[in-house]
């Protein structure tokens, strides 16, 4: 009886008694390969770098109105301490920082 092992890599994927009886009646080995080629988008390849952009997008936002809240807390700062301190003077020259209040 002569018989030979299958070929290369598919050997495994082979039962050897189907490969024997083949072999012995000279009947075909069909041998069915799943195709997984396609065309479409795969999603996953596509929404990682959208959600970090946009993730990226709404902390730039966020930094933007904090940086604009702590920007409008100081300047009300800066107007409530010049309004009761009055006028400032360095060297002979005189600021007032705030009008006089009208009585």
């Amino acid at each position: 009886m002569n018989h030979r092992d299958p070929p290369g890599i598919i050997a495994p994927h082979i039962p050897a008694d189907d490969w024997r009886r083949a072999q012995a009646t000279g009947a075909p080995v069909v041998i069915v390969v799943r195709d997984n080629t396609h065309n479409a988008i795969p999603w996953c390849r596509v929404l990682i770098p959208f959600a970090v952009a946009g993730a990226a997008a709404l902390g730039t936002w966020g930094l933007v109105v904090a940086l604009c809240a702590l920007f409008d807390a100081a300047a009300h700062a800066v107007t409530i301490i010049a309004g009761a301190t009055g006028p400032i003077g360095v060297g002979g020259i005189t600021l007032k920082l705030t009008r006089a209040k009208n009585t």
